[in-house]
């Protein structure tokens, strides 16, 4: 009877260990363009939101930004999928009026200016399949070079006279793109 009982519990111990393996998720790696998020206000603490961006961050592991981001090819704005803005109260973007909603927001990079753009594409993997008649507004901006390079993309939100200004900076372009509250 003692053999009984512990060939049951090593089959029942067996049995488990299988159904654990096979029920395993497996996890990926860390990605090469972590995904983040900025917002306006960007404290936590404050609920009432105006405006946040998803994006992914590439680095430029010693790569030309012209070379990752040509002049005259619209961009993704960051990595993998295109950025994603959500806007939470209407805001004027150059003369347009933009309602609240999540939009895609893509670069389209100059040598003296950037051009944004807010399109009510959405789920877009890079910017393959940019579709300029879905463009809801553009803005375009002037870059500044900075004296010190950025490695990592970065997009970070400030309040300015008229609204919200988002900032962005790769490499030793910076960039302010204006949004005006209503």
């Amino acid at each position: 009877m003692k053999t009984t009982s512990i060939i049951s519990t090593i089959s029942l111990a067996f049995l488990m260990l299988i159904s654990f393996n096979s029920n395993a998720q497996e996890f990926s790696g860390l990605d090469k363009s972590p995904m983040d998020a900025a917002s306006f206000p960007s404290n936590y603490k404050e609920a009432d939101k105006y405006i946040k961006i998803v994006y992914s961050r590439p680095q430029l592991n010693e790569r030309s930004l012209e070379k990752l981001v040509p002049h005259g090819e619209v961009w993704r704005t960051g990595a993998n999928e295109a950025a994603e803005l959500t806007l939470y109260k209407t805001m004027i973007f150059g003369d347009t009026e933009v309602s609240p909603g999540t939009y895609t927001f893509y670069i389209l990079p100059g040598a003296k200016e950037w051009t944004a753009i807010i399109n009510k594409d959405l789920n877009v993997w890079g910017s393959y399949f940019y579709n300029e008649k879905n463009d809801v507004a553009r803005v375009t901006v002037p870059i500044v070079r900075a004296k010190e390079s950025m490695d990592v993309f970065s997009i970070a939100f400030s309040e300015s006279d008229s609204g919200i200004d988002m900032h962005m900076g790769w490499g030793d372009v910076r960039i302010a793109v204006p949004f005006t509250k209503m």
